[in-house]
């Protein structure tokens, strides 16, 4: 079969559906790990894309043990995929607080750590530490210019000496989150991304004669990931490579990563000559991109006209080669929230269905 997408027994699979295809994820991985020469020391992935304890280690047996994520049910998922390291890249507030406590006394085998950005967080988690009697360690976030959390540089001095007043508070490194870089054109991305850099470095020189330990510097996501990944000093925490989308291969073309996770749809109706509808909601497919949000791989002619919850309305040359039943195959432009709309994945390999994985952390709770 010439297309690599194409699966043979697609009748077994209820659409719309999500595909995953691992020998292309493994690929993914090598190819990561190559564009920082193999240092896994240097990569801590973003679990938010995948979700899944396959995935994860799929990950781990390339070497990576340190990861990144955004919620504490993420945070589960990789402790229960016997990750080593986990840095939750958000602060835990309200009742999230007593499960981040809970959280890393039922898992003692995995190094967990979190953002902080504020005093009243300090304060919180200072006074979890001491009534638990457990090191908390956190990562201070500082804002390179995304605009959505962190510190200013100005705000360091405030915010240190608080947290050097709690005897379990352990400040293990510096977080720079750039995700407001996503230019097309590599030489302003990597501009840009200097300009982030060299915060968290002012922030780093800064801070690490207070220290007797090596203060961490974790950075970046996808798009900056191409300037992050040759400097010796960073850790970097790219996500989306482990699956691709058609956002990033059109954004990011330098990066090799090929897409791993597609979608399955079915047409459902026949409109008229030009026109068909296929069960490609936006419950099936990120809605935050603009239309067309996927690139159909055996329709070039499809083009998305519009989109309700469960339908896809396609303008096509000529309905009659798209009769009742057909199934098409799509990339998401954004595939990260994708996959969260999916109980299950299913695997593909050699062109057959073989199981299915349990996208296990789109929930919010797990055991904690």
């Amino acid at each position: 079969m010439e297309n690599w997408f194409e699966v043979e027994n697609a009748n077994e699979i209820n659409s719309p559906a999500l595909l995953l295809f691992p020998d292309r994820i493994k690929n993914n991985i090598i190819l990561l790990k190559e564009m920082v020469n193999g240092d896994t020391s240097r990569l801590r992935p973003h679990a938010k894309t995948h979700k899944m304890v396959e995935v994860t280690k799929m990950l781990i047996e390339e070497g990576i043990d340190q990861f990144k994520c955004s919620t504490i049910a993420e945070a589960e998922m990789l402790a229960l995929s016997n990750a080593k390291d986990v840095l939750l890249a958000y602060q835990p507030v309200g009742p999230n607080l007593a499960r981040w406590i809970q959280l890393i006394k039922e898992y003692p085998n995995t190094h967990f750590s979190c953002l902080i950005d504020n005093e009243f967080t300090i304060h919180e988690l200072g006074r979890l530490a001491h009534d638990n009697e457990v090191n908390l360690f956190v990562y201070l976030d500082l804002n390179v210019g995304m605009g959505r959390t962190g510190v200013s540089l100005e705000q360091i001095n405030e915010l240190v000496p608080i947290i050097q007043n709690y005897d379990g508070l352990v400040l293990e490194g510096l977080h720079g989150y750039d995700g407001h870089i996503h230019d097309p054109d590599l030489l302003i991305r990597q501009k840009q991304s200097d300009a982030c850099y060299q915060i968290v470095k002012d922030a780093f020189l800064l801070l690490q004669p207070q220290f007797n330990h090596s203060l961490i510097l974790v950075m970046g996501g996808s798009p900056s990931f191409s300037s992050h990944a040759k400097r010796s000093d960073v850790v970097c925490s790219p996500g989306t490579f482990v699956f691709w989308d058609w956002g990033y291969k059109e954004k990011i073309p330098e990066q090799p990563f090929q897409p791993a996770a597609i979608l399955l749809c079915r047409v459902i109706s026949i409109i008229n000559d030009t026109r068909i509808c296929v069960d490609l909601g936006y419950k099936a497919v990120a809605s935050d991109p603009p239309l067309p949000r996927v690139k159909f791989l055996n329709a070039d002619d499809a083009v998305p006209a519009f989109q309700s919850e469960e339908h896809m309305v396609l303008d096509v040359e000529d309905s009659n080669f798209y009769p009742i039943g057909t199934v098409l195959y799509a990339i998401p432009t954004h595939i990260c929230p994708t996959v969260a709309l999916y109980d299950r994945a299913q695997v593909i390999l050699d062109h057959q269905k073989i199981t299915s994985w349990q996208v296990i952390a789109r929930s919010r709770m797990l055991n904690i």
